[in-house]
């Protein structure tokens, strides 16, 4: 008898709905949301990085399309949601100096502001900055780059779980 009474109230736990989408990636999605326009990312450093605005947009679309059931709006004006994004600082920096004074380790840093809007009801969802950063060694140049990109992965991942949770 225990055992059906547990059965019947995980079914009926699994069956409630709550005011909004949840799926398994833990996003929670207002149920009348259900396109999202994402325009390319502004980047207004003058970083020697190229196309961390791309890199960042492609990321954002791919969590907010693929882990959630929100599709991609092209249009801005007829999106259910909005989410436009700044990448406003990125600094280059050692950390770690050898005996005759040269970098042996440096961080990059990187700093985006980031607006999500509802655009049904017309309210703000999300208002704020984000950041990151990643080491890597200065003597090879080409891993500044894979530091700026790895940065930007945990800046979008931040910002999609700060989008998507009810918390």
């Amino acid at each position: 008898m225990r055992r059906l009474q547990s059965i019947a109230f995980v079914l009926l736990m699994l069956s409630s709905t709550g005011c909004g989408f949840y799926s398994f990636t833990g996003a929670s999605i207002p149920e009348h949301l259900g396109t999202v326009a994402i325009p390319l990312v502004e980047d207004n450093t003058i970083a020697t990085v190229v196309s961390m605005d791309n890199q960042l947009t492609t990321l954002l679309i791919d969590r907010f399309v693929r882990q959630t059931r929100l599709s991609l709006e092209t249009t801005e004006s007829e999106a259910d949601a909005l989410l436009t994004v700044t990448i406003s600082r990125y600094d280059n920096m050692p950390t770690s100096v050898s005996g005759n004074e040269q970098a042996t380790r440096n961080r990059v840093s990187i700093t985006v502001s980031v607006k999500y809007q509802d655009q049904v009801q017309n309210k703000e969802l999300l208002n704020r900055t984000f950041s990151a950063s990643e080491e890597y060694d200065p003597f090879n140049p080409s891993q500044e780059e894979t530091a700026a990109f790895a940065a930007l992965e945990k800046i979008a991942e931040d910002i999609f779980t700060a989008a998507t949770s009810n918390w």
